[in-house]
């Protein structure tokens, strides 16, 4: 005679958890408020800047369905996106390829996310760092949460915002340098990007500090173009 299985068996499948509103709630008993999330996007393709939002939302409009921008389809980020810019304080930045070059991708997106929370229109009293850490020279208190946008709703909506900003960046650049596919892959190492780079070298999108280049020690292809720009 077989055994009913209990509803704590691992056989049975797992709610997924959800991010939520906790942190900001104990901030708030604190004392701190409001209370931004911060994230980045792009700390790992080959090229385009890597980008930073911080978010401040309205508790009595959080979005439903907010979640890490990786866990949700494109369709799910533009619709949420076009919600959270519509109910929610939000600023972005970013720092270049050029930039990322010059310092390197964990500074860059540091300095990406602590301009994005200076940014705000309405100052943030404390911050939601998606990651290991604070970015130095913040205008509020802040706490760093590992795999915070799938925490916090305020760093969760700051993921996407950064997504879908990084993303159009990206397919706005694919215009002016078509040989790349760069509205395909917005610049991550999948096979066809690193097939172009090899028949056509890097251009002044691609980050050189990064190892496949250093290690070739080839020199992007001088082609003009305007820098990205999170706001056009």
């Amino acid at each position: 005679m077989s055994r009913r299985k209990s509803p704590d068996s691992p056989l049975f499948p797992l709610e997924p958890v959800l991010p939520d509103f906790s942190f900001e709630i104990a901030a708030k008993r604190d004392g701190l408020w409001p209370v931004a999330g911060a994230d980045e996007a792009g700390r790992g393709p080959l090229a385009g800047p890597v980008v930073a939002a911080a978010v401040i939302l309205d508790p009595d409009a959080v979005p439903a369905g907010l979640n890490d921008s990786k866990l949700l389809t494109a369709e799910q980020r533009e619709a949420l996106f076009g919600e959270i810019m519509a109910t929610a304080t939000v600023s972005i930045a970013s720092s270049s390829a050029a930039r990322i070059d010059a310092t390197d991708i964990l500074k860059a997106s540091l300095d990406a996310m602590r301009r994005a929370i200076d940014g705000l229109s309405i100052a943030a009293r404390f911050a939601l760092i998606d990651g290991r850490d604070v970015p130095l020279g913040l205008p509020c208190h802040a706490k760093a949460i590992i795999k915070g946008d799938s925490r916090s709703v305020s760093i969760a909506a700051a993921s996407i915002v950064a997504k879908v900003t990084r993303d159009r960046m990206m397919t706005r650049a694919d215009a002016t340098f078509p040989a790349y596919g760069f509205a395909l892959h917005a610049g991550y190492a999948t096979v066809k990007h690193r097939s172009a780079i090899d028949s056509h070298g890097p251009c002044s999108l691609h980050r050189m500090s990064f190892r496949p280049f250093r290690e070739a020690q080839v020199q992007p292809v001088a082609i003009s173009a305007e820098p990205l720009d999170v706001n056009s």
